[in-house]
């Protein structure tokens, strides 16, 4: 155990050297020279922009295992990604609905559900969505919407059981691995009735890895040879096959397969709605053509949305549910009411006060969740003016240990949340088929000697230790504290904590607010609507703001690739 421990330090240890000794500040003056206070120093990611692509050419699953781990390291040392507790996903559902499914990615499948007589079933998933072109989601709720409206080459059944769904069958795969051809399904058509067919998987992943579309997950397809410009992959003259080509052999390949950046949009349709300006303003009203089960019918915005079933959708003498009616909202207290006052038949979050109320309910479900609640630090924010990398770093891990994150999770989620001490989550896989927090020969995990990782424990011994350890932290950074432990008005910390509207994030702001505030550090709160958070965290207009990000297919890569200087879900600003 200690010579695995020794054996990862010294590895963490060269890794970090190297990603700090290029570090600048505006001015280009050093990290260990003196910092222009005016200035906010910048990291260079570029070495762990190399770390990722190394990880996604490696052909050798143990190796690539320990790469992810050193990934996490420097990720987890920059203090800007402060984790707080893996998820679970919690809804409720009025007895008698049958057949519905989630997965461990937060995908939720409506379209063969029955209840009772009933062919309308009435859901609240969020409120206004950000965007419904599949390409440019990067939301939960937008994937939701997506999973049940379009199509791609696979889909998950019950069980995350990963299934053909445009596809015929399972494709061929060449001896290297790095060759895969899809046969399409006879007959395939888009809402409107027109076919669909390979051809318009092709278009549509060209369209999402394209520079122009500047999609969020456009990373996604940089697996496939070409990316992003010319990618390779190619649809047979008679659209029946779609043959890709990948640069190293990737084991969840399928499983991007099913994700929505990778589901089928009709060109006619988006090409007369889109805009230079906006690529997806085709799908910003109802009536825009589909791939999958269902349709928009009917949308007010900020109030409702009508889904009603596509009869040309392959499957859809197997949908069951006709129609389906959300309630736009983000008042989880308006919409616990809607549902107990029978108005609601669905919703996916209630108030933080009721949750310990409803832990008996039958009707009130707690399901296994791929993902992690954080705080996300903009490491370009003025906050960090006039301090080195190392200082920054310092700051930002420092902060994080002041939380009380047993507390949040007994007073807050109270549904059986874990500690988060880092950010990919407790039963995420390795690639290899175990499970990559866990010791083996090669590592340690987590290396909690080396980076800014946090106490496991959730007692207040454990608690009182990581306050004490943020402290010093603090004055590493150039903070003054008095001997009562209090930050000196010498040196003050204030910045602006943004959330979305909801009951259990206001109080796990309150909960942080008052931590912060034993030692002297000012948090102010402010809530803004769910799309303008998601639109400040991109272009990075705030100092910090609550993140949670649910896993888009069970491996680590997923949680490590989005913080490369070029993907759109990079909210912490690293690179740009």
């Amino acid at each position: 155990m200690k010579a695995k421990r020794i054996i990862a330090l010294l590895v963490s240890a060269v890794l970090l050297l190297t990603l700090f000794a290029g570090c600048k500040t505006d001015t280009e003056t050093t990290t260990t020279g003196t910092v222009d206070p005016n200035t906010v120093a910048k990291i260079d990611w570029a070495p762990y922009d190399k770390l990722i692509k190394d990880i996604k050419s490696s052909t050798d699953f143990v190796a690539r295992e320990a790469l992810m781990h050193q990934a996490e390291d420097i990720l987890m040392n920059t203090g800007a990604v402060c984790p707080i507790y893996h998820y679970n996903d919690v809804y409720m559902m009025k007895k008698g609905v049958e057949g519905f499914y989630a997965t461990l990615y937060g995908f939720k499948y409506f379209m063969f559900t029955t209840f009772g007589a009933n062919k309308t079933l009435r859901i609240n998933l969020a409120s206004e969505p950000d965007k419904l072109d599949p390409a440019l989601n990067s939301s939960v709720d937008g994937a939701c919407l997506a999973a049940n409206s379009f199509s791609g080459l696979y889909t998950y059944a019950p069980g995350n059981k990963l299934v053909p769904d445009l596809a015929a069958a399972a494709p061929t795969v060449s001896d290297d691995g790095l060759t895969y051809t899809f046969t399409m399904k006879d007959g395939l058509k888009w809402s409107d009735g027109s076919p669909l067919n390979a051809k318009d998987l092709e278009y549509s992943w060209k369209r999402a890895a394209a520079t122009k579309t500047a999609a969020d997950y456009s990373y996604m397809f940089n697996g496939i040879e070409g990316f992003p410009d010319n990618l390779n992959v190619k649809a047979s003259d008679d659209g029946k096959t779609l043959t890709v080509v990948l640069t190293a052999p990737c084991p969840y390949f399928l499983d991007l397969c099913a994700f929505p950046t990778f589901y089928a949009v009709n060109k006619a349709t988006v090409e007369a709605g889109a805009t230079a300006e906006n690529p997806g303003a085709w799908a910003t009203e109802a009536g825009f053509v589909t791939s999958g089960a269902y349709t928009l019918k009917e949308w007010k915005h900020d109030q409702s949305m009508v889904y009603e079933k596509n009869p040309n959708y392959w499957n859809a003498a197997n949908v069951t549910m006709d129609r389906l009616e959300f309630m736009l909202s983000a008042d989880d207290t308006a919409i616990f009411a809607a549902y107990k006052a029978g108005n609601l038949d669905f919703i996916d979050t209630v108030p933080a006060d009721e949750t310990k109320n409803l832990l008996k309910d039958p009707e009130f479900y707690i399901v296994d969740n791929l993902g992690t609640y954080y705080i996300c630090f903009n490491v370009k924010s003025d906050l960090f003016k006039g301090k080195t990398v190392e200082q920054a770093s310092a700051m930002r891990r420092g902060i994080g240990l002041l939380i009380n994150r047993q507390y949040i999770i007994d007073t807050v989620g109270q549904t059986g949340q874990h500690i988060a001490t880092t950010f990919i989550p407790d039963k995420a896989s390795d690639g290899h088929g175990g499970i990559f927090k866990t010791n083996d020969d090669a590592y340690t995990y987590p290396n909690k000697d080396a980076v800014g990782y946090y106490a496991e424990d959730g007692d207040e011994a454990a608690y009182k230790a990581n306050v004490a350890a943020g402290i010093e932290l603090l004055k590493s950074a150039g903070f003054e504290f008095g001997a009562d432990n209090k930050l000196k008005a010498s040196t003050p910390i204030s910045f602006e904590y943004i959330i979305n509207e909801n009951t259990g994030h206001q109080a796990i702001a309150e909960c942080i607010q008052q931590d912060l505030k034993a030692v002297g550090i000012t948090m102010t709160i402010k809530t803004v609507d769910w799309d303008t958070l998601l639109n400040e965290r991109k272009s990075g207009n705030f100092d910090v703001s609550r993140n949670g990000w649910v896993m888009d297919f069970n491996d680590p890569i997923n949680m490590l690739e989005m913080w490369t200087s070029d993907s759109g879900n990079n909210d912490c600003q690293f690179g740009k």
